[in-house]
């Protein structure tokens, strides 16, 4: 059983100020590992287990605001723990997770009260996007998000998507969008070239680290060109984006 803490910003919190609690359920550890870095720049609070017995245990002590689970596990079926579990929090919203896409065993899982149903392979960003929501119908989360990421003189706005540095507009391609999103909500942190190939390329992408440094490399010329330099490299290690010393 492994529990993540979230980075310190925190988006979307609970009513009561406190990260949203996600359970992640799946005996395929690299799966595990993909869901709870996705979900840690959520800034959500995970935690994971490997079988149904520990599920049912561990969402008693943990409470989580949603479960993201296998609907095969070593022990039992993801239909028996789902039972178990809405016997404890009746309205705790479940998505599943599975390697086959026939129509009767979608129909099985949301009839026995699943809320979504997911084939393997997935992508990370629809993941977030479909829990995000069921989340938000749940009740769960404040809906008061801040849609300003500001780092020193840059900032972007999450709802229009829009750049600026320095007052000045930037025009970036949707993914450069994206990278540069993942790197200011991950501001004054190395993030390495793996992770973002995870979050920005998802799990289904079959690229390598050299189309990152690429994109870096364009955001390069358009967030630092003439300008004091806020995207570094850590030789061997990632990235880092942070404000300018000047």
């Amino acid at each position: 059983m492994t529990t993540t803490l979230p980075p310190t910003r925190t988006e979307p919190l609970k009513p009561d100020g406190s990260p949203v609690r996600v359970l992640v359920v799946d005996d395929e550890q690299y799966i595990t590992e993909l869901l709870t870095m996705a979900l840690q720049y959520e800034g959500w609070l995970i935690e994971t287990v490997g079988d149904g017995a520990s599920a049912v245990r561990t969402a008693r002590a943990f409470q989580p605001d949603a479960v993201i689970m296998d609907m095969m596990l070593p022990d039992t079926d993801g239909l028996s723990v789902l039972r178990r579990l809405r016997e404890q929090q009746p309205d705790v919203p479940v998505v599943f997770l599975t390697a086959r896409d026939a129509v009767e065993d979608r129909i099985a899982g949301l009839t026995a009260g699943g809320d979504d149903y997911v084939t393997k392979p997935f992508s990370l960003a629809e993941i977030v996007i479909r829990l995000r929501g069921l989340i938000r119908r749940a009740g769960a989360a404040d809906r008061r998000d801040d849609p300003l990421l500001v780092v020193g003189d840059l900032t972007l706005d999450e709802h229009s998507q829009e750049v600026w540095r320095g007052g000045e507009s930037i025009r970036l391609s949707p993914t450069e969008y994206e990278v540069l999103r993942f790197l200011m909500r991950n501001a004054r942190r190395v993030v390495s070239k793996e992770l973002i190939l995870d979050r920005v390329w998802s799990y289904d992408f079959g690229g390598s680290s050299n189309v990152v440094e690429l994109y870096i490399s364009y955001l390069r010329r358009k967030i630092d060109a003439g300008r004091e330099p806020m995207i570094h490299t850590k030789r061997g290690v990632g990235y880092l984006l942070k404000p300018a010393t000047a």
